[in-house]
């Protein structure tokens, strides 16, 4: 009986991640905190360092922050990690990009159509992916295991219809608020971004969770386990 060929995601976790599983976590999540408060505080901050008021309002003067934190992330993380893990860094350049827009030409809606842009993406490229035969599903999270190639199949095709959904919520909390709140801006803003910080990500660590029965299913060995 022909037994399935693991497949192999080619990503080694370094000594950093083995001891640190939870700097990741802390440089991913960092940026987004300093985005949500600094939108909660943000007239204060204004007050406090007038040449804040140069970005405009709370919501811009969070995305320069917002900007600003995810650049030192990327540094930590490559000194302290030894290299740039492909989500972050792509959800980094997208953020640069987007925020840069957003504060130039004082528009908001470049930095809230970010993740909508950053989810719609990774959800393409994971399912474009498996309709070529491939599952990269283990470069873009930096995987630290090996499934069986059933596995990854699984486990690519789950994560990228979740980031399409992620991408659609985004649209409709971000778009419903400003219909719900209007004429209060503002208060539109302060909802998203709680949103994006307590909503999003409490029901990311869920469906990761949601995943570990699979993946504890599917695990195979990898050659230097067997070391």
């Amino acid at each position: 009986m022909k037994t399935e060929r693991p497949v192999d995601t080619d990503v080694t976790p370094t000594p950093a991640e083995r001891h640190h599983p939870g700097l990741k976590l802390a440089l991913e999540l960092g940026p987004l905190l300093v985005f949500f408060f600094a939108n909660m505080r943000g007239p204060w901050l204004a007050e406090t360092f007038p040449v804040l008021t140069e970005l405009g309002g709370p919501l811009f003067i969070a995305t320069g922050l917002f900007m600003a934190a995810t650049v030192i992330s990327l540094v930590v993380s490559k000194i302290v990690l030894g290299h740039l893990p492909v989500m972050p860094f792509v959800s980094g350049i997208v953020v640069l990009v987007f925020g840069s827009l957003s504060i130039w030409l004082q528009n908001d809606t470049f930095i809230k159509m970010k993740p909508t842009i950053v989810n719609t993406l990774f959800g393409a490229v994971l399912l474009g992916g498996l309709f070529f035969g491939k599952s990269l599903l283990g470069h873009v999270f930096n995987a630290a295991f090996q499934l069986d190639a059933a596995g990854w199949r699984k486990l690519t095709l789950r994560w990228g219809i979740f980031f399409l959904f992620l991408a659609v919520l985004n649209e409709v909390v971000w778009r419903g608020a400003a219909v719900w709140y209007a004429p209060d801006a503002q208060a539109a803003d302060d909802f998203w971004v709680a949103f994006k910080v307590w909503g999003t990500m409490p029901i990311t660590i869920l469906f990761t969770m949601a995943q570990m029965p699979l993946i504890l299913r599917h695990s195979v060995e990898s050659a230097s386990d067997k070391i």
